[in-house]
């Protein structure tokens, strides 16, 4: 298996990291089963009291290890299992996370990228940061929960723009949409997030821990949240249906095969 999910501990703050040498932190099945894990046990520990998400070596993370992706994803069975355990398992260990977590952002934040940024509650990005999800250039969708989960983060208008037009939107642009919650420089984006994160971690830790109950529930609420499963049944049922099509499969061999897709 390819890449790691790295939790490193620096007084209360834990710092998980997306590893993926060569490709840009591009997540991988193991990486979504590994960060799944390591969430749900920072969720039961008392001794951190804020949570750092980033990638490794100046880039957030690119999106899915595409190069894995002919193993499973022509099989609907698989492609279900994929999303609905492997990915959204992960996605669902950050969101339920009761200490805050914070997004490092710098450089590639594609696909799998924005999922994971729209999971934390504070986003401080780099300068020149760059936010897309032009999976459609790969003949796929992006699954429903997660479209559901990119949407509240980032708005209607914005997950519009990135899934039906592929866009790439630089940092300024995404805060001026109301994604991200601080740009910087690139050379000072480290410190930021680490003055963001000393400061959380001297406030009162059962406080933050009902704060983050307390706005999951209201999102939820008001419908600025993902959606409960029983509420996009009707999505789900026939969601993956396209894992056997021929835009699927020429999608994926295009990129691998580092040509333009004949759609």
């Amino acid at each position: 298996m390819s890449g790691e999910v790295r939790v490193d501990l620096a007084g209360r703050v834990a710092r998980v990291t997306l590893s993926h040498n060569g490709k840009l932190n591009a997540m991988s099945r193991n990486m979504w089963r590994a960060l799944r894990d390591q969430f749900a046990a920072l969720q039961g520990r008392d001794d951190v009291r804020c949570v750092v998400l980033q990638g490794e070596d100046g880039n957030f993370c690119a999106g899915g290890d595409i190069s894995e992706y002919p193993d499973f994803r022509y099989d609907e069975t698989a492609l279900r299992e994929f999303h609905e355990l492997d990915v959204w398992g992960g996605l669902q260990a950050v969101l339920d996370c009761d200490l805050p977590v914070i997004a490092l952002i710098q450089g590639a934040c594609m696909g799998a990228g924005v999922e994971l940024a729209s999971c934390c509650d504070i986003r401080i990005a780099g300068a020149t940061a760059q936010f897309g999800a032009p999976i459609a250039r790969l003949g796929f969708p992006m699954a429903p929960r997660e479209v559901a989960l990119v949407s509240s983060a980032a708005g209607l208008l914005t997950a519009r723009e990135l899934l039906l037009s592929a866009a790439t939107l630089d940092a300024a642009e995404m805060r001026s949409r109301g994604f991200l919650n601080r740009v910087v420089s690139d050379d000072k984006v480290a410190q930021e997030v680490a003055d963001m994160a000393q400061r959380v971690t001297t406030l009162a830790p059962q406080a933050a821990r009902l704060n983050k109950q307390t706005l999951r529930t209201i999102a939820s609420a008001v419908g600025l949240s993902a959606p409960a499963p029983d509420s996009i049944d009707h999505l789900l049922a026939n969601a993956y249906s396209y894992a056997s099509g021929a835009e699927h499969r020429e999608g994926i061999s295009a990129f691998l095969e580092k040509r333009k897709p004949a759609f």
